[in-house]
């Protein structure tokens, strides 16, 4: 069985230093004026960020499996597809973050799109390439359609509409399932945002003012989310029935539809400069809301769903 952790831990090392640098980026509002400094800048961050960590993946993680020629691994049925929303998502943020980048750098709205808004699926595939050639991985098509589609749903909405009225977002919660297999779903809470997919929640949280008449006096920041999660999963494709002679209690495996409201932070008027920034870079997190969850168990009421 694949195991994400060392991989997912650095993607989110480069997400967040991205999304630091974002966070800065927006303070100042996009210029149309080419500013070459700040274009360095970012071009030098991204840069070093994208070989570093390929550099690491190849001597810290890929080492330990020999190298083989290019192949595929269909993964799609693993996690139930949770894992899939996880590479949609990361894809999403990280043009999102490249999009911010190259406008306060002063390249202009398309080419921002363009270069910035498809940095996300093209970090992801040179990922995807270090899979191919590994014996205990292997080049998933079904991550890169995922990869493809975080993307195209920045890239679209902002090429349509000139601003971003859905989002991609991520919740978590601690479940019962970590305990049994630690190493794979995590030790820690830290591991287990990472590992644990049964506590995963990704969702689509859209802005409603965006779609009502300027003049409307709804709420700027009330979004409505529908997300989709998982629970009773013990090993990627299906759940073992014992590790090291040690028996595992049975799970039924299945997924799970959320429908909840959500506040867009990014729409929260605010003259401070800092509060601006962490808004932005909290603005991936679904705010815990009212929500009720659909699963073949039944029907869920949540008052407070994180």
């Amino acid at each position: 069985m694949r195991n994400n952790t060392f991989k997912v831990s650095l993607l989110i090392l480069i997400f967040t230093s991205l999304f630091v640098v974002r966070a800065q980026a927006q303070i100042v509002e996009p210029d149309s004026v080419l500013h070459k400094n700040r274009l360095y800048w970012v071009a030098g961050i991204e840069g070093s960020l994208w070989a570093g960590s390929l550099i690491a993946l190849n001597y810290a993680w890929y080492k330990d499996y020999s190298s083989n020629d290019f192949h595929t691994f269909n993964d799609n049925k693993e996690w139930l597809q949770v894992d899939k929303f996880g590479h949609m998502t990361t894809s999403y943020y990280l043009g999102k973050i490249g999009y911010d980048m190259l406008r306060w750098s002063g390249i202009s709205e398309n080419k921002s799109i363009l270069y910035g808004g498809s940095l996300g699926f093209f970090y992801m595939t040179s990922v995807e390439l270090l899979d191919a050639r590994s014996n205990g991985w292997g080049f998933s098509w079904g991550d890169m359609a995922a990869n493809a589609i975080g993307s195209g749903l920045f890239m679209g909405q902002q090429a349509l509409w000139g601003e971003q009225r859905m989002f991609m977002k991520y919740s978590f919660h601690t479940t019962k399932y970590a305990q049994y297999r630690p190493n794979l779903l995590g030790n820690s809470l830290a591991e287990q945002m990472v590992k644990d997919y049964n506590g995963h929640t990704y969702w689509l949280s859209t802005n409603i003012y965006s779609f009502l008449d300027k003049q409307s006096r709804f709420p700027k920041w009330l979004n409505i989310a529908v997300g989709y999660g998982a629970e009773g999963m013990l090993g990627g494709f299906e759940n073992p029935s014992e590790i090291d002679g040690v028996p595992l209690p049975e799970y039924d495996r299945y997924r799970q539809y959320y429908i909840s409201l959500d506040v867009d932070l990014t729409r929260i008027k605010t003259r401070s400069k800092f509060l601006r920034g962490v808004f932005n870079v909290l603005s991936f997190i679904k705010i815990p809301m009212p929500t009720v969850e659909f699963s073949e168990k039944g029907t869920t009421f949540h008052p407070l769903y994180f």
